[in-house]
């Protein structure tokens, strides 16, 4: 049975349904616009090398990198390639694998159940040979050689093999060429199996649509009927502590650029995280922001410029804040904002800056509404976090300055790490 939940303070309805499987539905009717969005979605990314079936006690472990290289192979059918369908049908697609999942979307103004029917019916339908899984190991590989020169992807991933020893957060999501080497077709269709079950799913569907033709496509193309059951993923124990303090390397960049970070070990889900992420973006804005003291001097001795930000990244599994950008002296810099970090710390956010930069974020959540692309994401990004996307309109009207104190103490009172990428030496 369709769900219908009426968001009044935000003028909006949000239709949910749970297909047979187990695989969530969410459906977001915006009368009157001409794009439509739909992302289908997996609760498997590049952390989930090791996991226990349904059902199972013995765990199995795969390679890094093979979920994004299960991805690549996805859009590869026998007849084409999957995105020539879509553009033969008016559609702009799109995949992505993260830390967390591995999503599948399309954005279109017309034909839209043709669409739909393509994005779950490709997903589903795997064409792995051990011929396409050589030659696309290949493909991979030049694309892992690409971020390897890429300073804003190195400074990141230097940063999280400071801040974790064991924890796969640490490693580059489409992994290296050494990992993805022996991968096989038989793997690849193993963790199919396992993660894209559509217990383990969600599809969003935000546009002009009806939800009970959104359901009656759903139940027409997805196939599996039963509940398969939770799949257990194992992660790492991560002791405390940072694994080092500081990475640095040479890249050819022409000005030096840094990131800061703090780890988080408290885990939680559903809106308990979404509290602490909120609590933590507000915090990081209000000592660095655009309008914040601290980065306006640092602009002004011109130690940063407009690169220069920070982002609380929290999910159950990990979590890590991150501040930085361009610096000809990323070391001082580093240095102040260490400080300041330091007496937030100790003093907490200041009551004004709180109430405005509270205002100011709830204000960007209630715009990023008008965006399908944007709150069809956001929708299965809360619902692989146990959490409800709109229930983000409570936390901003019940979260208190004591209560984000109290988190920025757990979280920015912990040893900070310093990833820094510095240009080559010219003769």
């Amino acid at each position: 049975m369709l769900h219908t939940t009426v968001y009044p303070r935000l003028g909006e309805t949000l239709h949910t349904w749970t297909h047979a499987s187990g695989m969530k539905v969410f459906v977001v009717r915006k009368e009157g616009y001409q794009k439509k969005t739909a992302i289908f979605a997996t609760s498997y990314g590049s952390i989930d090398n090791r996991f226990r079936k349904p059902g199972e006690a013995e765990e199995t472990e795969v390679p890094d990198g093979i979920a994004h290289f299960l991805e690549h192979k996805l859009f590869e059918q026998p007849d084409q390639n999957v995105l020539e369908k879509f553009s033969r049908l008016g559609a702009s697609p799109n995949a992505f694998t993260s830390f967390h999942e591995t999503a599948y979307h399309f954005t279109c103004t017309d034909r839209f159940d043709e669409n739909l029917a393509l994005l779950l019916d490709f997903v589903q339908n795997p064409w792995l040979t051990d011929e396409n899984v050589e030659k696309e190991k290949g493909i991979i590989g030049q694309e892992i050689r690409m971020y390897d020169d890429d300073a804003d992807w190195r400074s990141f991933f230097n940063l999280l093999t400071c801040l974790y020893a064991a924890h796969p957060v640490r490693l580059d999501i489409a992994g290296s060429v050494e990992s993805i080497a022996p991968i096989t077709k038989d793997m690849l269709m193993d963790c199919w199996r396992t993660f894209y079950s559509p217990s383990n799913m969600a599809l969003a569907v935000v546009g002009d649509v009806d939800p009970e033709e959104v359901v009656t496509l759903v139940e027409a193309h997805i196939r599996q009927q039963e509940n398969r059951g939770r799949i257990d993923k194992v992660y790492p124990v991560e002791q405390p502590g940072l694994a080092r303090s500081v990475r640095e390397q040479t890249l050819a960049v022409s000005m030096p650029q840094f990131l800061m970070g703090y780890r988080d070990d408290v885990r939680c889900a559903g809106s308990a995280l979404q509290r602490r992420r909120i609590a933590l973006d507000i915090a990081l804005d209000a000592l660095a922001g655009r309008s914040s003291v601290l980065y306006n001097q640092l602009y002004e001795e011109g130690l940063v410029n407009e690169s220069f930000g920070t982002d609380a990244t929290l999910m159950p599994a990990f979590g890590f804040v991150m501040l930085g950008g361009q610096s000809p002296d990323p070391d001082r810099t580093a240095g102040r904002i260490r400080e300041a970090v330091d007496a937030l710390v100790r003093d907490g956010v200041d009551e004004e800056a709180f109430a405005r930069v509270k205002r100011a974020h709830e204000g960007m959540f209630i715009r990023s509404l008008n965006s399908s692309e944007k709150l069809a994401r956001e929708l299965v990004d809360s619902h692989f976090a146990d959490a409800g996307f709109f229930g983000l309109a409570d936390v901003y009207a019940t979260l208190t300055r004591e209560e984000t104190n109290g988190i920025v103490r757990e979280v920015l009172g912990n040893p900070s790490a310093l990833s820094v990428i510095r240009p080559l030496e010219t003769a």
